[in-house]
């Protein structure tokens, strides 16, 4: 298990990556998603280690408010670019 555990904070790194030089917004977004989707993996992992389950009722959590704010940010940046195109065709 902590074999698996190592592997997947190594596999953190390249989306750590991808968020701090995405070439664009979308990037940056979809890196945060792979990030949270990671970390969820992981609390379940010390879950199942330390034979907690409150750790995966903090993991559903995250989880949840994770999505919502990815639906949320995705909702205003395409409303953003959507004024900018706007904009600029008058």
């Amino acid at each position: 298990m902590y074999i698996i555990l190592g592997i997947m904070l190594g596999l953190l790194t390249p989306y750590l990556i991808r968020v701090i030089i995405g070439p664009s917004v979308w990037d940056r977004l979809l890196g945060m998603n792979l990030i949270m989707s990671k970390t969820i993996l992981i609390i379940i992992l010390f879950a199942s280690i330390f034979e907690t389950t409150f750790l995966l009722d903090f993991a559903i959590i995250y989880a949840l408010s994770g999505f919502i704010g990815t639906i949320f940010l995705a909702l205003f940046l395409s409303r953003r670019d959507l004024q900018k195109v706007r904009k600029g065709k008058k």
